[in-house]
């Protein structure tokens, strides 16, 4: 086990004795503690032919254990008072858990049992895929769902196109045998990440986990070591062809959906912390340009906003417009006249927008400060991201020494690159001029 903690942090990174990296945050003044747990099961590494796979492993992780049933297990979970879910994203299965810091010795061998010794028991299969198939079709009642699920197959790279709720055709597939070889080849410890915030000792922490790790090996009768391939380490992304299209779904409901995705830094770039401030300018709230200049100064829709997100080999920015159809077109015109202002050599962010984007910015991060949760979320992310995480005291830091003459030179060189369109509802809408 090899510790490293960073200088004036409370973030202690530890690489396990299995090679699993483990990232703790010690949260003075908390009771609870949080977990979160990523495995490289996302469904972008669906086989083909098993797209879907990622999301019903995420159901069967909490339905029993090898030694505890389905019903054992929840019986323990909730013995020891443990708030818990699981989700697929496209590169990560993840498993959540919040609890009393204190029993933290008691919790984490459990959550280790759920990661490495998984039931997936042939009759939980079946039950398993009508979930997923149920939520598969409750794309049908959500428009803006589904125009967002477009937008992603058009605009990210393969196979980070995929749905994280897969097709009706992988779903039906999926057997068995499928979800123990996934299980088996993907989560491996090395590939993993853990990151765990609030009541916890980084020392003791560690402790339990090793132990707990080696007499969970000892049970299966096999190491659990190695990694798994994944997307920019074995796996390469591939061209997405969609890219910088137009498109319209038809959709008869008297609402229009309207999506749009351009390129932006990824995490590793130092003009991330530049494309925050602008993001948080053009959508930080209802001071924020996208509110005001398309819902509050011409009332053209009942919602309007755009994200900023950034991966570890990319970025993208996502903006959104849910208007009615005798207003989608304007809205659409203004909403890229407005995505446009911010990118080029005539962009300019004003002194009162800039004072109210890094307010905002430093806002969230003492909200999120108080959830020992969103911290270790945190914490996993930036590790995937970045190969370490990052304090609030760092992440502060980082806005503070940001000027407003070094977002203006950003956005004066700043590119939207391709940008991706979809709309959905009754007209098609024309395609703005580029």
């Amino acid at each position: 086990m090899s510790t490293s903690p960073a200088t004036a942090s409370p973030i202690t990174h530890i690489t396990l004795d299995c090679g699993l990296p483990l990232i703790v945050e010690h949260i003075p003044g908390v009771a609870s503690a949080s977990l979160s747990w990523l495995t490289p099961a996302g469904v972008a590494y669906d086989p083909p032919g098993k797209e879907g796979l990622g999301a019903m492993l995420a159901e069967l992780a909490l339905r029993g254990t090898h030694d505890r049933t389905s019903r054992q297990l929840a019986d323990e979970l909730d013995r020891l008072g443990i708030l818990r879910g699981t989700d697929c994203g496209r590169q990560f299965m993840g498993l959540a858990a919040t609890f009393v810091g204190a029993r933290f010795a008691e919790v984490l061998p459990l959550i280790t049992e759920m990661v490495l010794r998984p039931r997936l028991d042939a009759d939980a299969i079946e039950p398993t895929r009508q979930l997923a198939l149920q939520s598969l079709a409750g794309l049908a009642d959500s428009p803006q769902d589904r125009a967002a699920e477009i937008l992603t197959a058009r605009h990210a790279s393969p196979p980070l196109d995929r749905s994280t709720l897969g097709t009706q055709a992988g779903l039906e597939s999926i057997t068995q045998a499928d979800c123990l070889r996934a299980w088996n080849d993907r989560i491996k410890p090395a590939s993993c990440i853990l990151a765990i915030a609030g009541d916890v000792d980084p020392a003791a922490t560690a402790d339990v986990l090793n132990r707990a790790i080696a007499r969970l090996t000892a049970a299966r009768g096999q190491p659990w070591a190695g990694q798994a391939p994944v997307l920019g380490a074995g796996i390469a992304l591939a061209d997405q062809l969609g890219r910088g299209s137009f498109h319209h779904e038809p959709d008869p409901a008297n609402q229009v959906q309207i999506y749009l995705a351009h390129e932006a830094p990824p995490e590793r770039s130092d003009d991330a912390r530049l494309e925050r401030i602008v993001s948080s300018v053009l959508s930080g709230g209802s001071a924020a340009r996208l509110f005001s200049e398309v819902r509050e100064k011409r009332g053209l829709c009942y919602a309007v906003a755009s994200s900023y997100a950034a991966d570890k080999l990319f970025g993208r920015v996502v903006a959104y417009v849910g208007t009615t159809p005798d207003k989608a077109q304007q809205s659409l015109d203004v909403l890229t006249s407005e995505l446009a202002r911010v990118a080029g050599s005539n962009a300019r962010v004003e002194q009162d927008e800039f004072d109210r984007a890094r307010v905002g910015f430093k806002a969230r991060l003492v909200a999120s400060g108080e959830s020992s949760a969103a911290r270790a979320a945190a914490l996993a992310s930036d590790h995937h991201k970045l190969g370490r995480a990052r304090s609030l005291d760092q992440l502060a830091a980082d806005v503070d020494r940001t000027t407003l003459s070094e977002v203006n030179a950003y956005v004066q060189r700043r590119s939207m690159g391709p940008t991706t369109i979809v709309t959905l509802g009754p007209t098609p809408l024309t395609a703005p001029a580029r």
